[in-house]
């Protein structure tokens, strides 16, 4: 099953997706507020939504999607958690023993065909494409052989990276993953009973139709399993939290000369089984 998050006639909802057809849920189930509500009283575990197939109130070019999750918990990012990309940096370094963690704001994510915003601060913005994992129940200190009891399903997220904002402190990177609309989540989470997320995924990003990632997270140093596991060891993982699982190489930063984006660029980022979340870029107003 397909769900999402989107805005329609004024007013904020979620709903299940047949086809090219949304089915709003907000308003069927009017007890409860949004799609991470949804997902912690696990109704979308439950069969009577598949009672909803052949429903349709919004076709979805009439809506506005949202971020598939609009206002989780947490926002927990990997960095650099494909092998190819370590080896990208060509510093001579081993395989790291545990992965880089960080965070993102809500506000720096925006929702599929939303435009994202170039920073006047900076001419150095960048796309990342990323599997998303979005947390189904509540745990702590996730054995990794349980994790698969703790996942609702998947998404997708352009991680984007302003860069040079990213080298203005030592030990974090907070400044360059956090620009307002800077990034975009979406289209919709797929259940990991329809796209099992432990098997091999692929990510694939293009800009204006050009290819520049590609890679499986068979490559991953760090495999999804591992990663909730790890993060649960001092978070509190809750449902509707999100966990980007780091990008592939081939982003902007790394050619020569440099790649960033500039507006009215088009990026794509496809993971087959789960769909396409597009963006393009604008200026932001200073």
């Amino acid at each position: 099953m397909k769900y999402l998050s989107f805005s329609v006639e004024g007013r904020s909802s979620f709903g299940a997706v047949f086809g090219s057809q949304i089915v709003d849920l907000g308003a069927r189930f009017t007890e409860v507020r949004d799609l991470r509500e949804f997902i912690q009283i696990r109704a979308y575990e439950q069969p009577l939504v598949d009672k909803l197939a052949g429903a349709s109130d919004y076709n979805l070019d009439e809506v506005e999607f949202l971020p598939t999750v609009p206002n989780p918990e947490k926002i927990v990012c990997i960095g650099v958690n494909y092998a190819n990309r370590n080896a990208e940096y060509k510093d001579g370094s081993e395989e790291p023993e545990y992965p880089s963690v960080f965070m993102r704001s809500r506000e720096s994510l925006v929702g599929h065909r939303e435009a994202i915003l170039d920073p006047p601060e900076s001419d150095q913005l960048d796309y990342e494409g990323e599997i998303v994992l979005v947390i189904g129940k509540e745990g702590r200190r996730i054995p990794e052989s349980e994790v698969h009891h703790y996942v609702a399903g998947t998404s997708i997220m352009n991680e984007g990276s302003v860069r040079d904002f990213l080298r203005h402190a030592k030990f974090n990177v907070t400044q360059g993953k956090n620009f307002e609309k800077s990034g975009s989540l979406g289209p919709w989470m797929v259940t990991a009973d329809e796209l099992n997320p432990f098997d091999e995924m692929q990510v694939i990003t293009t800009v204006n139709g050009e290819e520049r990632q590609n890679d499986v997270t068979t490559n991953l140093m760090f495999s999804f399993r591992y990663l909730v596991s790890y993060l649960s060891t001092f978070f509190r993982l809750k449902p509707g939290d999100l966990i980007a699982t780091g990008t592939p190489n081939g982003a902007g930063a790394r050619f020569d000369p440099p790649r960033f984006l500039k507006p009215q660029d088009r990026v794509e980022v496809r993971v087959p089984g789960v769909g396409t979340l597009e963006n393009s870029i604008v200026n932001e107003e200073a």
